[in-house]
């Protein structure tokens, strides 16, 4: 006859395995998201990892649930589009469908984030918004690969050096010192990029011009493959609970990021032939 303790141990065995079995069976499925160099959004990769707004959004994600694992990924402002074809990536995040999209196939998740695009110049005395008015016949630096609205989305880099006479580097900083030691005439970077440089460098306060006009407004989506684990309808209820509960605004709003409410299913699929 078995020995009583060892039957009860046995049965707090069997109920252990019972609670923690399912769980450890069913393993947090894989989700690779693209970290593409956007800065405040992506900064530089470090040993694999990066620093930026979207490594605290992957966090949070992981934090409210246990079914998916939001991985980042790096890529490259240009080599996201193969990527995502390819299944190297599966979400594509602060996205535009305009931004070299067209004939990709994918789902739209709405973020309800917005962010601008800003035209900045040198202060000086005998300069006003008039200042902003013509792009014509001023020196611009842009940001290689970007796609920028005043040149009709064209992010091809012989025709912005032709039409716009535009330096393309790969560093909001170096754009933005171009302008201040009159190397270049305007420079454009996103609102939530000029504020976080003026906190890294304060020397340079008042001494920048910003446009009260931007070029565009970033309106930011999600998006992601046809054949992701997570569908849109999915990703766009967990950026839901993140907005509910006040994560999104804290970590968007100190960059001047607004966080906006969402109608709706804000989830749509595409083929890609739009």
């Amino acid at each position: 006859m078995p020995h009583p303790e060892r039957v009860a141990l046995w049965g707090l065995w069997l109920l252990l395995g019972a609670m923690v079995g399912p769980s450890m069976a069913a393993a947090a499925e894989r989700v690779q998201v693209s970290g593409a160099h956007f800065p405040p959004y992506v900064g530089k990769f470090e040993e694999e990892k990066a620093t930026g707004l979207l490594p605290e959004l992957l966090t949070a994600l992981n934090q409210i649930q246990g079914q998916y694992q939001f991985v980042l990924l790096p890529t490259a402002v240009a080599r996201r589009f193969r990527d995502f074809q390819q299944g190297r990536i599966d979400i594509a995040i602060f996205e535009n469908p305009e931004w070299g999209w067209q004939g990709i196939p994918h789902q739209l998740v709405d973020m309800g984030l917005e962010d601008a695009e800003v035209y900045v110049a040198r202060n000086e005395p005998s300069r006003g918004q008039t200042y902003f008015d013509q792009l014509k016949g001023k020196r611009l630096a842009l940001y290689n690969g970007y796609h920028y609205r005043f040149a009709g989305f064209n992010a091809d880099p012989e025709f912005l050096r032709r039409e716009f006479n535009a330096t393309l580097t790969y560093s909001h900083d170096s754009n933005l010192l171009m302008v201040l030691r009159g190397r270049a005439d305007v420079a454009l970077v996103t609102r939530s990029y000029l504020d976080d440089f003026l906190v890294r460098h304060p020397q340079y306060e008042g001494q920048l011009l910003m446009a009260n006009t931007v070029d565009q407004v970033y309106h930011h989506y999600a998006l992601l493959r046809p054949e992701s684990p997570i569908d849109a309808k999915e990703f766009a209820t967990l950026l839901d609970h993140l907005r509910r509960d006040g994560r999104l605004t804290r970590i968007f709003e100190p960059y001047r990021i607004q966080v906006m409410p969402v109608e709706g299913d804000s989830s749509v699929a595409t083929d890609g032939k739009d």
